[in-house]
């Protein structure tokens, strides 16, 4: 289940309205959401963040000198960014866009081998985004109606749905779950061994940040 709250951080500015959807001793993670002409008050970010962009957008980030910087992505993008001195924000694209933030609260760590890696036992649907001493940032793709083989996770990892999906989990012992999720949706999971079946007859995908340990 879900953990769901709000956190309101003061500025003289105003107040920021954060959707926070896990804190965790390895990461906090919100969702921000920005409508056209909306600008933040001015603010930083502590900690250093992967950003995954639920929607297309256009903003304009000015930081505390003065200093503009133009900034344009696009629905499912994924990118890292580090922690950085004060600024603002300014949604100057003509849409709402949603933005999952993961703030990193680990430090440097290793990936722990495994003859299951995903990414080594199913590289038509799992590729690396990137990598740092961090996170491991993987995107899966399953096509409609596709099954991907065995594989394992052992890290604690956030999940990011781009798209919905409806998936068959069949773990190492034989136990069955079915899995729906909704396009937009934050899930946290841990340590695991088991195989997916996509049963919708669309595409789904998600996007994996592993916290390294």
């Amino acid at each position: 289940m879900r953990n769901v709250g709000w956190m309101f951080l003061m500025v003289a500015a105003g107040a920021l309205a954060e959707d926070v959807k896990f804190d965790t001793p390895e990461a906090r993670v919100i969702e921000s959401v920005t409508s056209p002409g909306e600008r933040s008050p001015m603010h930083q970010h502590p900690r250093n963040r992967v950003l995954i962009y639920l929607d297309g957008g256009h903003e304009s980030v000015t930081d505390a000198n003065g200093q503009v910087r133009d900034v344009r992505f696009h629905a499912g993008e994924v990118r890292w960014s580090e922690t950085g001195g004060p600024h603002t924000s300014d949604n100057v694209g003509g849409t709402t866009f949603r933005v999952v933030e993961v703030e990193l609260k680990n430090g440097p760590g290793t990936l722990p081998a495994s003859d299951l890696d995903v990414v080594r036992v199913a590289p038509d649907k799992y590729k690396v985004e990137f990598e740092n001493p961090q996170v491991r940032v993987l995107r899966a793709h399953y096509d409609p109606q596709q099954a991907g083989p065995m594989h394992e996770h052992i890290l604690k990892r956030v999940m990011v749905y781009l798209t919905d999906a409806k998936v068959k989990v069949t773990a190492a012992d034989g136990g069955v779950q079915m899995m729906d999720a909704a396009a937009g949706d934050v899930r946290m999971g841990g340590a695991a061994k088991h195989q997916e079946e996509n049963l919708s007859v669309r595409p789904f995908e998600v996007v994996v940040v592993e916290f390294k340990r």
